[in-house]
């Protein structure tokens, strides 16, 4: 192949580069884009096309339990009686990482009112206690955190990415919830409305 021939070859495959690169582009640009509010459970106002991931809008919560820093079992059952905030993160999860200041914003202000169970995805390899632990020393956190160390909540949620928020009443039935990062003003504005 002469030279020209390369020249081309070389213009050619530049142009479909930069072609997928703006095809990528505007795919993924609403994807990621600011965090969403969190949605309410089909059949009711403001619900989602989102799967809901009780079910139905009228359905209890499914249950599950976890571990606290001391592995005391602890369930979602025992919560009953105030809103709670379910958010299930793991360190290396980047969007988990950057909402948790919301997390510990709301935590202070609401903490009186509202439960919070911060789930910790502890497979024991990539997401340990003791790697979990460091992290929100570190980060001077003091939501309460709990380990999900044999996946009974990921498994009651069907949950396959991260971070997911559930927002649950006084009854025990999902109120809110986001499929993704949560930002502090939809955070605020669902606990507003779940204790209004």
């Amino acid at each position: 192949m002469n030279r020209i021939g390369k020249m081309i070859l070389l213009v050619v495959a530049l142009v479909v580069l930069l072609a997928g690169a703006a095809i990528l582009y505007t795919t993924l640009k609403g994807t990621y884009g600011a965090p969403p509010a969190l949605h309410s459970p089909a059949g009711t106002a403001g619900a989602s096309a989102t799967a809901n991931p009780s079910q139905a809008a009228e359905t209890l919560a499914p249950d599950f339990t976890v571990y606290d820093a001391a592995g005391n079992p602890v369930t979602l059952a025992q919560q009953r009686g105030k809103p709670v905030v379910v958010n299930f993160w793991a360190t290396w999860c980047g969007y988990c990482v950057q909402e948790m200041p919301d997390f510990q914003e709301a935590y202070e202000t609401y903490g009186d009112r509202v439960t919070f169970m911060m789930v910790n995805q502890t497979d024991g390899q990539r997401e340990t206690q003791e790697k979990a632990e460091a992290f929100l020393s570190e980060q001077h956190f003091t939501f309460p955190v709990y380990y999900d160390k044999m996946f009974s909540a990921a498994a009651a949620y069907n949950i396959t990415a991260l971070p997911m928020t559930l927002i649950i009443d006084e009854e025990g039935a999902v109120a809110a919830y986001a499929n993704s990062m949560v930002d502090g003003a939809a955070l605020t504005q669902a606990l507003e409305d779940i204790l209004a």
